[in-house]
């Protein structure tokens, strides 16, 4: 199978540099300092909320995968809203606000569960809340990564921002283990309340001198349209935002699939759980790593690739036999996805127009994260129907075929389109 792909046009730079060459802008070093320490309590949030649903309904696949889907219909219906405004307003402002925001939403969650007052209502209510928190703080914070590095540095930037996010996934679910056995899940989710300070005080100490910063774009009528119109036109783009919608639909619930796989299929309690989160993102750094290391920008033909074993691995970790040998295969599953996510961001963010990088930025987070209300309760009805290993054998077949059939009807609209223009 042939897949047409368009070279990257945006700033690439010339001369080589090490793997961790984007650290030369102080920049550059707070705001991954405090972005590492923000997202360890993500994680921890994430491991433990789940964990929470589980105890609070009894062990219900189908309350957890409803709860991750709230959290992510948001994304769906707010990103490209939440793209626009990163393209017309100071984004430092915008995250000022939107960090401020996922704080209260992780600090009430967490006094809910710690007070013993939490029920699947409420953590269905503030996953909705924190999701539309991030709806807003995604496109804002991507955009934000290219003014704080710089044209030169940002394939770098991108790829050490993947490296520190599954740096803190190492850390993140093995501490939450800990917590969440020692003091519950309420004292794991109030952890990520709390760091969310690091980055608000980056965001406040920046040298805004320093920043390359895009000249905001002026109020329009269908500035929302222009985006999507951008994107329709560039083949290359258009083909990413095809894959990472399966991958996110299908591929990307493992904090749903390895709860399930943890507690159901292999009886474990949750500091096991919280090792395979840490496993998983070992590869994950890996990946990540790699991807910071390569110099030419990446491409669909790329994407494509990657996604497909993404979904045959995943498939493979769903037929595992035992919880070790499921565990040995997270390390390798973890490179992929970073691997495929890394180089579908950079394609989009290096072959954008920087007055779009907002709008265009949003769509590829609507597709990546917006599928998962779609996704999430569909696998968590097939685990509770067929068992925990049909959401990982389900889902990864689901991704390796529409990432598949995306590429290839795309290149025959583009076959067509050819034929037609001679």
């Amino acid at each position: 199978m042939t897949v047409d792909t368009e070279p990257v046009t945006a700033n690439v730079p010339t001369r080589r540099g090490g793997m961790f060459r984007a650290l030369v802008n102080p920049n550059y070093r707070i705001y991954l300092a405090g972005s590492f320490v923000s997202n360890i309590g993500t994680w921890m949030q994430r491991v433990a909320q789940d964990w929470l649903v589980l105890e609070l309904s009894g062990g219900s696949a189908l309350a957890v995968g409803i709860t991750t889907g709230l959290q992510f219909l948001p994304m769906l219906l707010l990103s490209a809203y939440g793209g626009l405004i990163a393209d017309r307003f100071d984004k430092r402002r915008i995250l000022l606000l939107s960090q401020s925001w996922l704080a209260l939403c992780a600090a009430v969650l967490g006094l809910l569960a710690i007070s013993g007052h939490a029920t699947t209502v409420h953590v269905y209510v503030l996953a909705f809340l924190f999701g539309v928190g991030t709806a807003f703080d995604n496109p804002a914070r991507q955009s934000f990564v290219s003014e704080v590095a710089g044209p030169d540095h940002l394939p770098n930037a991108i790829g050490l921002n993947s490296a520190t996010f599954h740096a803190a996934r190492i850390v993140g679910p093995a501490v939450a283990g800990l917590v969440i056995a020692a003091f519950g899940s309420g004292w794991a989710i109030l952890t990520n309340g709390i760091s969310y300070a690091a980055f608000i005080v980056v965001l406040r100490i920046i040298d805004a001198r320093r920043l390359t910063i895009v000249s905001p774009t002026v109020r329009a009528k269908r500035q929302i349209r222009e985006g999507i119109a951008y994107v329709r036109q560039h083949r290359e783009i258009l083909l990413v935002l095809w894959v990472v919608g399966f991958v996110g639909m299908f591929g990307l619930n493992f904090q749903m699939t390895s709860a399930l796989m943890a507690q159901q299929q292999f009886h474990r309690g949750a500091q096991d759980y919280g090792i395979l989160g840490t496993l998983m993102a070992v590869g994950s750094l890996a990946g990540a790593l790699i991807a910071a290391r390569r110099w030419r920008a990446p491409s669909g033909r790329f994407v494509v690739l990657t996604a497909t074993a993404f979904g045959l691995i995943e498939i493979a970790a769903g037929l595992m036999p035992t919880y070790a040998t499921y565990a040995a295969v997270l390390p390798i599953l973890g490179f992929a996805t970073l691997l495929t996510l890394t180089a579908a961001n950079a394609t989009i963010q290096l072959g954008v127009d920087p007055q779009l990088r907002g709008r265009v930025m949003a769509l590829y987070i609507t597709v990546l994260m917006g599928g998962t209300p779609v996704g999430s309760p569909i696998l968590g009805w097939v685990g509770q129907v067929l068992g925990p290993r049909w959401t990982l054998i389900g889902g990864g077949a689901a991704t390796v075929l529409g990432v598949l059939a995306s590429a290839w009807l795309l290149s025959r609209r583009h076959r067509d389109l050819a034929n037609q223009a001679t």
